[in-house]
């Protein structure tokens, strides 16, 4: 048996390897060659080509609302018409990605796709970027206004206009796009077309005569948005025969191929195989694919003036990628772009793992996740309670828990994320000036007291739209936060428009929750910086048994520090376990005690054994217990358990 193996391996052999002699030179026969991949030649790998379409039939919009006006379902209707996706009826947000934006109905992360449509006999290609509609994530917005000439302004037809419409109208014509007013949910029994119509020409002097009615859901009328973007947005401006420029305004962490460079072309091409550079930090790229997105990543044989676009270019390193760069062609430099305005952080918590051996982890899925969101600033920080970890600025809470479930569910993480807090700024009376992100940075009583000359708080400018019959309960809640009342103007017959200065820390509280209970859900709420004023700051401590708690320190107004300091001590008080000796809780603002609770020690019975006899007798052992209770005092520590930290911050929350 084992001989015939041999002798038909022998023969296998024998017929693949066939010597052809030809001279002196050898060759062996195919089946033994050592085969060679092979790099296609440019335009036979399968890529799009989408060289053929001038500048002159681009165009690049974005669609810009309030909060859950339509927005993403537009897109998908879109999508359906141009045949990128087919219609089966069961696309619904298909540009949101995120599985946090899924479950919660909203946009997160602002989307590109890619649309080719047949107008007048000619094909165009169309750039589609759906925007997010909360205010926390108008960073995203004004990113992706920078890439287009155009913007579609929907507004849902039976709320009409909302705080974040004006906001996002005001930002696209400050930026000189073409706004295109369109009606959403014109097919809702609620719907009132004609009243939403005349707000939009009240509020932006828009004829009511030019604003399309539509219904995403359905399809009502979605077949004319296409030739009116076509027809109402300008081409891209620029020249192919300028050098290569092109501005970075969006990226993306890709396991496989490492940071994802979404562009927007001003002048010339790029096509694979070329070099870049980057103006910010002159650093080279060997570009590996271009494409656009399809609304996958789809390669295509060249990006040119125009187009907007994604990069891959060996980009490995997350913080080689700056949102706002300009990119050129190497040893071809241009003139940088304008760029953006940095995102300002509002809001700052700490994060934390649960467990300190997840530090490095947590560490790197923190980097991966800003290169997504460029918003978000990072910094580390130490505390004594909670060992090491990052303040984190975001632009508003919404932002910070989104951020903390994207952690959570994208990248298995276990965090503790601290009570929010904002940006405060101390003057000296030597005319410097300094920012307080964490309370351990605010001065004591006695640096206060010496040197500092004024406290300031940021405050913001904040539009709320709601039903006339609410104004009452509306102007109650801005007064009891603190807030500025500034004007009020009726938008039509039943709709008033509030405007107001809050201090932004009241903002990040419960503002919002309190604001849609009294409006009963009817009220919108929108605001911008409005910079910094002096107000009386102070800073609350927790002691227990006299040593300060940094963990728990807090910085705020005079007014709200007793019934914070009474809060937090008797919470305190619930949480703690009992020790063999008492545990005094105690809340200081300004070297004065607010707020005490106690603890009571644990106690043995140490006359059970005494059962009878003189009283004295009871006494010395009680005094005796009393002396050793003293002396442990003395020498004992009180340690808040991270457990007990983590029941503060869950019940604050």
């Amino acid at each position: 048996m084992l001989q015939t193996r041999l002798t038909c391996a022998a023969q296998r052999w024998q017929a693949c390897a066939q010597w052809t002699c030809r001279g002196p030179t050898t060759i062996l026969s195919p089946c033994l060659r050592r085969q060679y991949a092979v790099r296609p030649a440019e335009g036979k790998r399968g890529d799009m080509d989408i060289s053929t379409i001038p500048p002159e039939r681009i165009r690049n919009f974005s669609i810009i609302a309030h909060i859950d006006h339509g927005k993403s379902t537009l897109a998908d209707r879109l999508l359906e018409l141009t045949g990128v996706i087919s219609k089966t009826g069961k696309n619904k947000q298909v540009l949101d990605k995120l599985k946090v934006e899924r479950e919660r109905g909203i946009t997160v992360k602002a989307q590109s796709v890619s649309m080719f449509y047949e107008h007048k006999g000619e094909r165009y290609l169309i750039n589609l970027i759906d925007t997010p509609g909360h205010v926390d994530f108008s960073y995203e917005v004004s990113r992706s206004l920078a890439a287009c000439q155009g913007t579609i302004l929907l507004v849902d037809a039976a709320q009409g206009i909302q705080a974040q419409t004006v906001a996002n109208f005001y930002l696209a014509f400050g930026e000189g796009l073409s706004v295109i007013p369109m009606l959403n949910k014109v097919d809702l029994p609620t719907a009132e077309p004609e009243r939403a119509a005349k707000q939009i020409e009240s509020a932006f002097e828009i004829e009511a005569g030019c604003i399309l009615q539509i219904s995403a859901k359905t399809g009502l009328g979605v077949e004319q948005v296409l030739p009116a973007v076509i027809e109402q947005t300008p081409p891209p401006s620029g020249s192919a025969d300028k050098p290569f420029k092109a501005l970075l305004f969006d990226t993306w962490y890709d396991t496989y191929v490492g940071v994802v460079c979404l562009m927007a072309v001003k002048d010339g091409s790029i096509r694979r195989g070329d070099r870049i550079a980057s103006s910010h930090s002159g650093t080279k790229y060997e570009v590996m694919e271009v494409g656009v997105m399809h609304p996958e990543q789809t390669p295509t044989t060249l990006l040119q003036v125009g187009q907007v676009g994604y990069i891959v270019c060996n980009m490995k390193s997350i913080a080689e990628a700056h949102v706002g760069d300009t990119f050129y062609r190497d040893k071809f430099p241009v003139e940088a772009l304008p760029g953006f305005v940095p995102a300002k952080s509002m809001v700052f918590a700490g994060v934390f793992p649960i467990d300190a051996g997840e530090f490095d982890r947590l560490n790197e899925s923190i980097q991966k996740l800003t290169l997504n969101d460029s918003s978000v600033s990072v910094h580390k920080e130490t505390s004594a309670a909670l060992g090491q970890g990052w303040r984190l600025g975001f632009l508003g809470t919404l932002h910070m828990d989104v951020f903390r479930q994207r952690l959570e569910e994208e990248y298995d993480t276990n965090i503790l994320v601290t009570s929010p807090t904002v940006p405060y700024q101390i003057k000296y009376r030597d005319g410097s000036s300094k920012f307080i992100r964490t309370p351990a940075d605010f001065p004591d009583a006695n640096v206060m007291n010496d040197y500092v000359e004024s406290t300031m708080e940021p405050f913001v400018t904040s539009t709320l739209i709601f039903p006339e019959k609410y104004l009452g309960s509306m102007l109650e809640l801005c007064t009891t936060h603190r807030g500025e009342l500034q004007n009020h103007t009726f938008i039509d017959e039943t709709r008033v428009m509030l405007k107001c200065r809050l201090p932004m820390a009241e903002i990040v509280t419960d503002f919002f929750d309190k604001l849609k209970s009294k409006s009963q859900g009817f009220a919108s709420f929108d605001y911008e910086e409005a910079g910094y004023d002096a107000s009386d700051l102070v800073k609350m401590e927790v002691l227990l048994n006299g040593e300060a708690v940094d963990a728990l320190a807090a910085v705020m107004h005079k007014s709200s520090v007793v019934p914070a300091g009474r809060e937090i001590a008797s919470r305190l008080k619930e949480v703690i376990r009992r020790q063999l000796f008492d545990i005094i809780i105690q809340t200081t603002a300004n070297g004065k005690i607010i707020a005490r609770e106690t603890v009571k020690q644990l106690r043995k019975n140490v006359t059970a054994k005494c059962y009878g006899g003189d009283i004295t007798r009871k006494m010395k052992l009680l005094n005796k217990q009393k002396e050793g209770k003293k002396r442990l005092k003395r020498i004992g520590k009180v340690e808040l358990p991270h457990e007990a930290f983590l029941t503060i911050v869950k019940r604050a929350e």
